[in-house]
């Protein structure tokens, strides 16, 4: 295989509601190599194990239909597809993008699913100890009902030397995804540990979208970020030795600079000199990013280690219910009507409900929901406020009925109205740890 000089990289989604309408131009316009969509994080890993458990042919992204159907005619123009859409049910993805590609009538489409990263079994074989809480899984008091390990690049790579042009993943570690192609293209060796930081610091600047465009910098007055309705989504231009030119269209609103970046760079990273993921651990203390002109940064200098022994899996733990209610007061005294409100409701958890929870909370939504009782009190009464009840507990009827509570302040102090109540299943969600070797990763074509 001949080794190209440079390959351009997209991001196509940074999570699993992310709008696939900047992606969708991005692929238009951006003259790409390859684009990558992350559509999970621990909560949408969590909440795509509640559909699969409630449905076992689903599980997987959301978007699917639209992201299959809008995507994989670009494999037409010789665009790759890389993404973990598969979320929790990467087989059951695999079985509906393949009925979209039969639809679409899109003979070319080489679809490859990656699955493994379920290691349910051996997790409850091994009742390994809970990061969070020190302690073996079993004495938790939830039920395990998921456990998906983060695997690395390689198996994408393999997917990508059988052919593949549209690649579907289950836990696959956000970086990874941009990094896999780049070890394709330029025939990195798995070892190679300056490389694959390089390529994991492309990745990680990649894999949260319109971040390193400018959406999670803004911060008026100090931060201006033009087009914020409009956020185009990055791109990387990688070069055979890792270097790398940060971008967006020129039409993409927003904006690519040395502080953007930056700022990616030390998200969700514990430690800049040991930033662990399963294909190397990183050393991003010494990066040099450059700005080479308008929204183009270059990044390079970026170390690694040895990949890690032991891969980080994510465990899904069923926790009972949540069940909330919120309702809005306005006007002269509505601060009064609130706190009377809430002595109401403080009154009849005690009389009903008190011994039934886990968690209870009593909030002024724009007062105190954020910091609880750490906020300051107000200096002058806000004229309108919302307020918010909510209750974990084991038992849904009870859920419910806290929920009602709310509802039932119609008939409480003046003025309350914009009743909203919900009722949903906790899936709490833990780490702990497994040998690399327990990990078996397949390709299913």
């Amino acid at each position: 295989m001949s080794v190209k000089e440079v390959i351009r990289v997209g991001c196509g989604s940074a999570y699993a509601d992310d709008d696939l309408r900047p992606a969708f131009e991005l692929a238009e316009k951006g003259n790409l190599d390859y684009i990558c969509f992350d559509c999970l994080a621990e909560r949408t890993l969590a909440l795509a194990q509640l559909r699969r458990l409630n449905d076992p042919s689903k599980g997987y992204d959301l978007r699917l239909d639209e992201l299959v159907g809008s995507f994989l005619p670009f494999v037409n123009k010789g665009l790759k597809i890389i993404g973990n859409m598969g979320a929790a049910n990467p087989h059951g993805a695999l079985e509906r993008a393949k009925e979209i590609a039969k639809k679409l009538d899109i003979s070319n489409a080489r679809i490859i699913a990656i699955e493994g990263d379920d290691v349910l079994d051996v997790i409850r074989e091994l009742d390994p100890v809970v990061e969070e809480t020190g302690s073996k899984l079993s004495q938790l008091e939830g039920k395990l009902v998921s456990a998906n390990a983060y695997i690395g690049a390689q198996p994408i790579v393999e997917a990508l030397y059988e052919g593949a042009n549209f690649i579907i993943g289950g836990r696959i570690a956000d970086p990874s995804l941009f990094l896999a192609p780049l070890m394709f293209e330029f025939n990195w060796d798995r070892e190679d540990w300056d490389k694959l930081a390089q390529g994991t610091a492309v990745g990680h600047l990649l894999e949260c979208g319109t971040h390193v465009t400018g959406g999670n910098f803004a911060d008026p007055p100090y931060r201006i970020v033009p087009g914020l309705d409009d956020l185009g989504m990055p791109y990387a231009d990688v070069y055979a030795n890792g270097n790398a030119v940060i971008s967006k269209l020129p039409e993409a609103g927003g904006l690519v600079t040395t502080h953007t970046c930056k700022a990616q760079l030390v998200y969700e990273v514990h430690d800049p000199k040991a930033y662990i993921t399963p294909d190397v651990t990183c050393d991003f203390s010494n990066i040099a990013v450059e700005q080479v002109s308008r929204d183009q940064v270059h990044v390079n200098g970026a170390k690694g280690t040895k990949a890690p022994t032991r891969l980080k899996v994510l465990l899904g733990v069923q926790e009972g219910y949540i069940g909330e209610g919120e309702f809005s007061l306005a006007g002269p005294g509505a601060y009064e009507r609130a706190q009377l409100a809430l002595d109401v409701l403080k009154r009849r958890f005690e009389r009903f409900y008190k011994g039934k929870e886990k968690d209870i909370r009593f909030d002024l939504i724009g007062v105190n929901s954020i910091h609880g009782p750490a906020s300051p009190k107000p200096i002058n009464p806000p004229y309108e406020v919302r307020v918010r009840i909510a209750i974990r507990t084991d038992d849904r009827k009870t859920a419910e009925a806290w929920a009602r509570e709310a509802e039932w302040q119609y008939f409480g102090p003046s003025g309350c109205g914009g009743i909203r109540m919900a009722v949903r299943q906790v899936i709490a969600m833990y780490s702990t740890y497994i040998d690399r070797d327990m990990v078996k990763i397949r390709l299913v074509k």
